[in-house]
């Protein structure tokens, strides 16, 4: 339910002003990870709210729940929640990082999450890779920007194209009703805007992000390898 939500203000997504030609017309798949295991997380309680909106906007999302999620080398990479984060990475074509600031940074069970991210998998399959992403951060105290700033970092570093726009909610207690949600405002507005960025970098990235990622170095080292392959052939 969209309460909060002027819906004549927020109209659907002009997608064919930024498809791509061949794009696979699906709608866009949007994975959400939040950062607290509290039973009242206000991260999760963003990141639910973020959903809501991605959804009236034509995307299908999904949740990753990181409760039992093992600490990076702490376990097997088949561990089934690690097999879960993964799948659910390469199924998306776009993340909302939604993270508590603890500390001045993001949480550890954030940062796990992210860790448990490989930049590529068996099959050159690479879950993050020319995605896009939105980060998204709440606050106990007073407003701050240390953790979508660290948060960027790691899009940046794990090859995601992070979106200009970004949410920060500060005293989040305080912000969201009863109900879990979050009324009608600045901090409503800004999530708002966030999710709209995302879903129109979404659809403009997507169908493109081969082409975008296609780096020089990779091809170099490409051709090295297939006349490596040649050499041995001819021995």
């Amino acid at each position: 339910m969209l309460s909060s939500l002027q819906a004549d203000a927020l109209p659907q997504i002009d997608t064919d002003q930024l498809r791509a030609e061949g794009d696979p017309g699906h709608k866009p798949r949007i994975l959400l990870l939040y950062g607290s295991l509290r039973d009242v997380s206000y991260s999760r309680k963003a990141a639910v709210e973020a959903a809501r909106i991605l959804r009236h906007l034509g995307c299908e999302t999904r949740m990753f729940d990181p409760t039992g999620l093992p600490l990076p080398d702490g376990a097997d990479a088949d561990h089934p929640k690690v097999q879960e984060l993964r799948d659910l990475a390469v199924w998306s074509e776009g993340m909302v990082w939604s993270s508590p600031e603890r500390h001045g940074a993001m949480t550890a069970v954030m940062k796990a999450q992210i860790d448990w991210l490989p930049l590529s998998l068996k099959g050159g399959i690479r879950p993050t890779q020319g995605k896009t992403l939105a980060v998204m951060q709440v606050s106990g105290g007073s407003q701050s920007f240390n953790a979508v700033n660290q948060m960027r970092i790691l899009g940046r570093w794990m090859r995601m194209v992070t979106i200009p726009n970004q949410s920060s909610i500060p005293k989040a207690w305080l912000e969201f009703d009863d109900a879990g949600q979050l009324p009608a405002g600045p901090f409503y507005n800004r999530v708002v805007d966030v999710m709209e960025e995302l879903v129109k970098f979404t659809w403009l990235v997507r169908g493109r992000a081969d082409y975008l990622v296609d780096r020089y170095s990779e091809r170099v080292e490409s051709a090295e390898e297939v006349h490596k392959r040649v050499s041995l052939k001819s021995l």
